[in-house]
């Protein structure tokens, strides 16, 4: 499974989004807004989650901001800090 997927799959079971598949969410919608529609609190369970999911950490709104635009940037962003992960 592509990191993409899995970050699809994580948002969808951590943050419980009821009818909606991970095959729903483009890789360019914006999570927040009138993208996914996520919130600050979604945003705040996001950081913890790419933690425990992936080892990686968001210090502060410089770096959480842009890292999650899209699932696209939140890919990147993991890919950046853990080298490791699928490059798909």
């Amino acid at each position: 499974m592509d990191l993409k997927q899995k970050l699809k799959e994580m948002i969808i079971e951590e943050l419980q989004i009821e009818d909606l598949a991970p095959e729903e969410i483009e890789d360019d919608a914006p999570l927040f807004g009138d993208g996914l529609g996520l919130d600050s609190l979604d945003a705040v369970e996001l950081v913890v989650q790419l933690q425990v999911y992936f080892g990686v950490e968001i210090k502060n709104i410089e770096e959480g901001r842009p890292a999650l635009q899209s699932i696209d940037t939140l890919a990147d962003f993991v890919r950046e800090r853990q080298p490791s992960v699928d490059k798909v």
